[in-house]
């Protein structure tokens, strides 16, 4: 069964193709989370950056963004932009994820993003996480690629600003792109929480959800 119960929530896997994707797509769902629930435990897995300063922000970030949480990350050395390249390595890192944790719900990329790295990193989750709830993040770029979401998490106007804050203050290395700044990162809040009756969100792609409605 697939199924997501807020009050059940104890285990959650976050993973992302490069330094920062976790941030970006799923950033304000996991500090509402986190700070709704001291002590979750929460393995993050990141295919890319080990070894460099990406690593350094990516853990410093976590951290942040997932407050009085039992963090567990992981940082590999995949290159980046070449994940289909080495689909062996990173089924083996997702596998190994698998093993060591039976989570409540997976935030990994969409399946249909248009990036190659986390397009691929999407199709391994859901065949190692098959019996889990597992929601499709997005990351807003310029191939264009949002899509229509079939999922919402809310977020407060504090959650929303505290998101934004994060990723300008954790990620120097990013700052120099077009597309990384506040208007593009709350923009899309604002636009998703237009979608879901709330004034900021975020969206997911739901790949498969179990619905439980006679309890």
């Amino acid at each position: 069964m697939i199924r997501l119960r807020g009050e059940r929530l104890d285990r959650i896997v976050a993973v992302g193709a490069h330094c920062d994707d976790i941030a970006i797509g799923a950033g304000g769902t996991l500090l509402t989370i986190c700070l709704a629930r001291p002590g979750i435990r929460v393995d993050a897995l990141v295919l890319s950056g080990g070894g460099s300063e990406r690593e350094q922000e990516e853990r410093a970030a976590l951290a942040a963004f997932c407050p009085g949480a039992d963090l567990r990350p992981t940082v590999l050395k995949l290159p980046d932009g070449r994940m289909p390249a080495h689909w062996d390595e990173a089924k083996a890192a997702v596998e190994e994820l698998r093993e060591r944790t039976e989570p409540d719900l997976v935030l990994a990329p969409r399946t249909d993003d248009a990036h190659q790295d986390h397009r691929g990193l999407a199709k391994l989750m859901t065949t190692a996480f098959r019996d889990h709830l597992v929601l499709g993040y997005e990351i807003v770029k310029w191939d264009g690629d949002l899509g229509r979401p079939s999922a919402y998490q809310p977020l407060t106007p504090e959650t929303a600003e505290r998101k934004v804050r994060l990723l300008q203050e954790h990620y120097p290395s990013q700052r120099h792109r077009p597309w990384y700044d506040r208007e593009a990162f709350l923009g899309l809040a604002r636009i998703r929480g237009i979608e879901c009756h709330a004034r900021y969100a975020e969206a997911f792609a739901a790949t498969k959800l179990t619905l439980d409605l006679g309890e």
